[in-house]
């Protein structure tokens, strides 16, 4: 037994040995790989003190030399010459260096900056296998990137800025599926960009600016984790790329984009830096850009943006940067970007803008030049002129003896032209004297109403056709001063009618093939949504092709509503005045009776409305009204949506989709109770965990200070809180009625009625029979 055991402790002793002297020799072998490199960079003075005796893992790390070991392998060699260094001699050979990389097996980051590396990339590259970040930034390789550095699987860090390098990216980078990192900015790269990038899902950060690109860029909107995008100074365009939500950096300067910018834009609440700046960009300049939350850098300049502007536009308290100059903007300079930071620069210069000096061109020169490029929308009569003229020109050829012929003909055409439509609806654009028929019925019908409909829609003038010529003189031929903002295929105007009072015009462009048929089912619906707590419609108007009668646009007529958003007055930094308690449980409510109406007020009733605070305006007295729901009218399968059946289970599928209201509702309350913009999921999350601590007394109160300065009953407010967080269940079925909801949100409007003013309580809404509160 004890010769067994002391063989065992023999064989242990030399496996240790032969692995020690494995190691001294591995050990060894990169010693002297480092000192050819070192040979091979023509001994740069930061590698001066390398000799056989240096412990390369020992040493000291520094700005210009790193060098990482794990388990006797060096596994990262970070080498950072002078800016601006000369190229290596010429007997420098870049295969041989990449022959001494290979001959480190366990090297994952490779740092060679501005060392006078030159020479053709190497496909033997690839040979560094086991590499994950590779920055060969300011150094003098030509020539293209090789195929193989597609072969790199774990390369998570490309960086090839500031070299000589040309040719176009290859496809096979595309494979590389956990790139995270890919710059290759100041070289002379040209061609367009591989679709293969968008097969890159890992990658946070695009950077190509000054190269040679050309084209539209690929479709990025599946790369959800893309955070910055930089394309500068190339020849990119016409279309806007499309990115994922979570973009954080946008930078598109110096290009040749010419489209629009897309309303996606306006919902990046992650966006710090915008630069679109120097290119071609027509349409209507998103105000809502200056008030994204978390936008710190925005230059739009010296494109042909149009729109207006107004000195109540909101800002971001962090926006440091603006330069809207060089465009077609017109209007009042918002009063947020003159009065916030000291450190705050803004350019506006260049537009027509009512600044009161001579930095800007007068109003007519913005209007000719948005119309010289098209992007006013040209009236039909116009042609319609020019045809007379045409038609003028013709006559006034003719001799003097056809004129009189001439002149009977056209008395007849006239005659019969007049008897014609007088029988037949026109064929450009109609005001529908015959459609009182269907509006009638839709407010007698107790199929098209219910009484709660009937109740909502006291103090609201009539639902009524409009003719094009009066939303035509209530927005000035849709002068680019009532311009509002873009929606998906039109835009939005404010017009003021002849009686004086205002309203939101929403001009509607649909596709060829829909007659007027197609939309009586919507606009049945559209009309019904006249409420107290909705921006109600007040009626529409269409408008034709002349080819073949098919509907060309539809401008549907809302009330116009003057006070801005309900974040303007709850969560907004810069709010000169917030609501009150009483003034919030108030908002909150009519919001709820708003979506009770859309839910059960019509039919069919509309459901998933995809609320937000910002769908939340409020009236000249504060009453809150809900701004954008579900309308159907606005898809694009038109005449399709409404002929499916209904599927079996219908009911529950309706009773899902309220409690997908009843989550964003809860949103809402989030905001309104804690005073902070809701951003992301992870804020909700964190602000309903916080609540619920909070009441129990422990951790830091979320509350609004605004509402804890307030005279706020402490019942009132744990109702609320109460009623936020069940809404924000993650489990729909958990989530409360719409009705539990006005009730609960009725109880916390009496007990503040009643703070101050009695002892007694009402009874809590804890104790309703069938409800479950947290407590």
């Amino acid at each position: 037994m004890g010769k067994e055991m002391g063989v065992e402790k023999l064989l242990v002793l030399f496996l240790v040995l032969i692995s020690i002297r494995y190691s001294e020799q591995l050990q060894s072998s990169q010693v002297q790989t480092l000192l050819r490199i070192q040979h091979l960079l023509n001994y740069p003075t930061a590698l001066s003190s390398w000799n056989n005796e240096t412990d390369f893992c020992k040493i000291e790390p520094s700005s210009t030399v790193t060098v990482v070991c794990y388990d006797e392998n060096i596994t990262q060699l970070h080498i950072i010459g002078r800016k601006g260094t000369s190229p290596l001699p010429r007997k420098f050979s870049i295969r041989s260096f990449v022959n001494a990389l290979a001959k480190l097996p366990s090297l994952k980051v490779l740092r060679l900056v501005s060392l006078g590396l030159w020479g053709p990339l190497p496909e033997k590259l690839s040979r560094v296998s086991a590499l994950e970040i590779l920055d060969l930034s300011s150094n003098y390789f030509h020539s293209g990137i090789p195929e193989a550095v597609s072969s790199l699987t774990d390369l998570q860090t490309l960086v090839l800025d500031g070299n000589r390098l040309t040719g176009r990216i290859p496809d096979g980078l595309g494979s590389l599926s956990v790139l995270a990192v890919l710059s290759l900015k100041s070289n002379s790269l040209d061609g367009h960009l591989p679709d293969t990038l968008r097969d890159l899902y890992n990658l946070r950060v695009l950077s190509l600016s000054k190269n040679n690109f050309s084209g539209d860029v690929p479709d990025l909107s599946s790369l959800q984790n893309l955070q910055v995008l930089e394309l500068e100074d190339n020849s990119f365009g016409p279309k806007f790329p499309q990115t994922g939500s979570k973009i954080e950096s946008i930078a598109l300067r110096n290009n040749k984009f010419t489209a629009n910018i897309p309303d996606k834009v306006q919902s990046y609440y992650q966006l710090e830096h915008f630069d679109i700046s120097s290119n071609n960009f027509m349409g209507p300049f998103p105000p809502s850009l200056l008030s994204l939350s978390s936008i710190t850098y925005l230059n739009v300049a010296g494109n042909k943006l149009t729109g207006m502007l107004f000195e109540d536009n909101p800002c971001n308290t962090a926006l440091d940067f603006v330069d809207l100059s060089g465009n077609l903007l017109t209007g009042s300079l918002p009063s947020c970007l003159l009065s916030s930071s000291r450190n705050r620069i803004v350019h506006f210069s260049n537009n027509c803008l009512a600044t009161g000096d001579d930095t800007q061109h007068p109003f007519s020169f913005c209007r000719n030049e948005a119309l010289a490029v098209g992007v006013l929308p040209q009236h039909q009569r116009q042609k319609h002129a020019s045809k007379v003229i045409l038609a003028l020109i013709i006559c006034g050829s003719i001799t003097g003896g056809v004129i009189l012929v001439c002149l009977t003909i056209l008395i007849a055409k006239s005659f019969l032209a007049k008897k014609a439509s007088a029988q037949n609806t026109p064929t450009r654009f109609i005001s529908e004297d015959a459609s009182s028929s269907y509006t009638s019925k839709l407010f007698t019908d107790p199929r098209f109403i219910t009484q709660a409909m009937k109740l909502g829609a006291l103090n609201l003038p009539s639902y009524r056709i409009f003719s094009l010529e009066e939303l035509e003189a209530a927005t000035n031929n849709f002068d680019t001063t009532t311009f509002m903002g873009e929606i998906p295929n039109g835009q939005m105007y404010r017009g003021q009618m002849r009686d004086g009072s205002y309203v939101t015009i929403r001009c509607q462009i649909m596709k060829r093939s829909n007659t007027r048929q197609n939309f009586m089912h919507h606009i049945e619906l559209i009309s019904k949504l006249r409420h107290q707590h909705l921006v109600s419609s007040l009626g529409h108007c269409f408008q034709f092709y002349s080819d073949d009668s098919s509907v060309s646009r539809i401008f549907l007529v809302f009330e116009y509503v003057p006070n801005g958003t309900l974040r303007r007055w709850t969560s907004d930094k810069h709010a000169r005045r917030k609501l009150t308690w009483t003034q919030r449980i108030a908002a909150a409510t009519g919001v709820a009776k708003g979506l009770q109406f859309l839910h059960n007020g019509i039919i069919p009733g509309l459901f998933s409305n995809n609320l937000k605070i910002t769908d939340i305006l409020l009236d000249q007295n504060l009453v809150a009204k809900i701004s954008s729901y579900n309308l159907p009218v606005l898809t694009e399968n038109i005449g399709k949506e409404y002929c499916q059946t209904i599927p079996v289970g219908y009911n529950q599928r309706e009773k899902y989709e309220e409690k997908l209201d009843v989550y964003d509702f809860g949103v809402i309350l989030l905001e309104i109770i804690t005073g902070r913009p809701i951003k992301t999921k992870n804020d909700i999350l964190l602000l309903r965990n916080q609540l619920q601590v909070s009441m129990t007394g422990n951790g830091v109160n979320v509350v609004d200070l605004a509402i804890r300065r307030s005279s706020c009953s402490s019942e009132s407010l744990r109702t609320m809180i109460e009623m936020c967080c069940r809404c924000l269940y993650e489990d729909p079925v958990d989530r409360p009625s719409m009705e539990d909801l006005l009730w609960n949100l009725q109880f916390a409007a009496q007990v503040q009625d009643d703070y101050h003013s009695s002892d007694a309580s009402p009874i809590s809404p804890i104790q309703r029979s069938g409800q479950l509160v947290i407590q």
